[in-house]
């Protein structure tokens, strides 16, 4: 019984949220109508799309309302509205998904009120409880209606504020060629930066080393001692050119993830990291079936590149890194103990806006080409916690 009156008094809390939704809605009608009345006189034209973000705000509420009854998410499809007037007047009145938030706010007026017959409910269930009724148990009829009621509610809500599969695929559509472009951003920028490092670092070496070889031949007749040295030099730098070339081979594809596979790469990250480090692991190694190795690369860069930044930026002494192989994919979670706020200016990562693929924007872009998802939590105080999904066949 206990387990039903919980149930019961969060399907309340559910439906009396719906409830105040709907008050809310029925008052939201005289600003529609002023947009409407404002579009169509011209002056308040621009009164139009910022309604209908409005409602796109409102309907976003009432999806998460709902996700965190059913546990399921409504996706959603809108266009963005971006541009001038006339464009943004044009997409708000062609776009779909306008008309589906309109269709639900209206039959919204209609089922929206369902939660009122949860206080009669109540009322009878304390009666029945009262009375010890044999015939109507409260934990058996009662209590369970009002969980049906805002079970209902969260069905009919999801039928309503679900997008037609056209505005979906639309949407899927725009988010491939977002995903694409950033991709071929990311592309761009590693390849300036290995071509910045092999002109800087590999290929200057090696034009001293041949200089130096150079020097050695002319002098060896005359002067084998200066040849010996300037041999001896040009050693030098040909070790230091393998160095940097192998530096340049770690930036596009690290061996050890090829050695050690994907735990093993991120253990020796946390071995040379200025932090201290604990790594965790669910799921990953031991002889297990392995990510395909874009997915290892993604998750390795990401990891290197939140380390580094929170060894810069965060002033947390620790860090800890987990990583978690689930049914659908890859999870890495980095996390911190510095200053936080890195939200949407990423300045604990180091990205300070930067296109360049560095920082946080650099990891939202290598993680998007296959796919994947990236979410940052870092309140001002901290802790900042990077998490990292990328979806792959086990």
């Amino acid at each position: 019984m206990w387990k039903t009156s919980v149930r019961a008094a969060l399907a309340t809390v559910q439906l009396a949220k719906s409830v105040a939704m709907t008050f809310g809605l029925c008052l939201f009608v005289c600003v529609l109508q002023i947009a409407v009345i404002g579009t169509l006189v011209v002056v308040g034209a621009w009164l139009l799309p910022e309604t209908v973000l409005l409602i796109r705000r409102i309907a976003g509420a009432k999806r998460k309302q709902v996700a965190g009854w059913s546990g399921r998410e409504i996706p959603e499809a809108y266009r963005p509205l971006t541009g001038g007037l006339r464009e943004r007047l044009r997409a708000a009145v062609r776009d779909p998904g306008t008309l589906v938030d309109l269709r639900w706010m209206a039959a919204c007026y209609v089922y929206g009120w369902l939660g009122l017959l949860a206080v009669p409910l109540w009322a009878v269930g304390a009666v029945v409880d009262g009375v010890r009724c044999g015939l109507l148990r409260r934990d058996a009829v009662v209590l369970p209606l009002i969980v049906r009621l805002a079970d209902l509610d969260a069905r009919w809500s999801t039928a309503l504020l679900r997008p037609a599969p056209n505005a979906l695929l639309a949407a899927r559509v725009e988010e491939l060629t977002q995903t694409r472009a950033g991709a071929i951003a990311a592309h761009e920028a590693e390849l300036r930066r290995i071509e910045r490092d092999l002109h800087d670092g590999a290929q200057a070496r090696l034009v001293a080393l041949s200089m130096r070889v150079g020097l050695a031949k002319r002098a060896y007749d005359q002067q084998p001692e200066v040849a010996r040295r300037l041999l001896d030099d040009a050693q030098e730098q040909a070790e230091a050119a393998l160095t940097e070339l192998r530096q340049v081979v770690r930036g596009i594809h690290p061996p050890i993830l090829s050695d050690r596979g994907l735990v093993g790469a991120v253990r020796a990250l946390a071995a040379g990291s200025s932090l201290d480090v604990t790594v965790q692991v669910d799921g990953l190694g031991d002889g297990g079936p392995r990510a395909p190795a874009a997915v290892e690369s993604a998750a390795y860069f990401a990891i290197a590149e939140a380390l580094t930044n929170a060894a810069k930026y965060s002033g947390s002494p620790r860090a800890t890194v987990r990583l978690e192989r689930l049914r659908t994919g890859l999870r890495a979670v980095v996390q911190d103990e510095g200053l936080g706020g890195a939200g949407g200016t990423a300045q604990a990562f180091g990205s300070g806006g930067d296109s360049g693929g560095t920082g946080l924007l650099g990891i939202r872009r290598r993680v998007a080409a296959l796919d994947g998802t990236v979410t940052v939590t870092s309140p001002v105080g901290g802790p900042t916690v990077i998490v990292v999904e990328l979806p792959c066949v086990w």
